[in-house]
């Protein structure tokens, strides 16, 4: 016998919905899962090299410091230690000279006998009892001196002829060099010890020698170094009214003798 079905009184209908509705008000929103951040990358800083010092910016540089040196100051700035350099100086300018002695520190050019050829000529001076670097002997085994000739004159070029001048003036002093430094123990390759750099120009075939008109290159090539107080220039003078005397202390790289388009006649280097 079937069983009558009752049916659910309203107030138990309304007290389930009520549950439904209150169970998914509290139901909380699924959070959205948060982006994967990627790692920073890291950036990269590119430093450009110092500029390669040539004759004219190593001039300026000395400029500066015989002005500060007169005037009893500190050169302001970084100093030049460790930058690299490439000095070129005309000489032979007026042609090969005849018979005439060399100076420590300067190139020349001179005739043979026969003029059938010519010779460049370089004996670096010996610098390591000079004032300059006196001071310094105890870092420095030796140091052979190169003047910076006519240093008025910032280009590397002969100067342009100028008449007026009397034939018996006598030479400038020189007032700017560079000293390379050779340290106890270190490496003699380019070290001369008194020994002159020499390279022989001669005729071609049955031609004369033509020496070029327009000079030869001496070209000095390496890194500036620091004397004892920290500084690659350092300068003396003997009383207020001379100009002072101004030397770079380097390490050199090479030594090259040029012609007047840049062609290599001869090189030493290092190593």
């Amino acid at each position: 016998m079937l069983e009558p079905i009752v049916p659910p009184r309203p107030s138990v209908v309304a007290l389930a919905a009520s549950l439904v509705f209150l169970s998914a008000c509290q139901r909380e929103p699924t959070a959205a899962s948060a982006p994967v951040a990627e790692p920073a990358q890291t950036p990269v800083v590119t430093v450009a090299p110092a500029p390669i010092l040539d004759r004219a910016s190593l001039l300026q540089a000395m400029d500066i410091a015989a002005s500060a040196f007169a005037a009893g100051q500190e050169v302001a700035g970084a100093s030049l230690a460790g930058r690299r350099f490439v000095v070129r100086q005309a000489f032979g300018c007026g042609g090969p000279a005849v018979n005439r002695p060399s100076q420590a520190g300067l190139a020349t050019v001179t005739w043979s006998e026969d003029r059938e050829s010519a010779k460049l000529t370089l004996t670096p001076g010996d610098w390591s009892q000079s004032a300059l670097i006196a001071g310094d002997a105890e870092i420095w085994e030796a140091a052979e001196g190169f003047w910076l000739a006519r240093p008025w004159l910032r280009v590397d070029t002969c100067p342009a002829v100028r008449g007026g001048a009397s034939p018996e003036a006598p030479s400038a002093a020189q007032t700017m060099g560079l000293a390379a430094v050779f340290k106890e123990g270190g490496s003699r390759t380019v070290r001369r010890n008194g020994r002159a750099y020499e390279a022989t120009l001669r005729a071609e075939g049955d031609q004369p020698l033509m020496p070029s008109a327009q000079g030869y290159r001496l070209v000095l090539e390496g890194r500036m170094t620091a004397f004892a107080d920290g500084r690659a220039i350092r300068c003396r003078a003997v009383d207020a009214d001379q100009r002072p005397v101004c030397i770079g202390a380097v390490q050199l790289d090479r030594v090259a003798f040029e012609d007047a388009e840049g062609k290599t006649l001869s090189e030493w280097r290092e190593g």
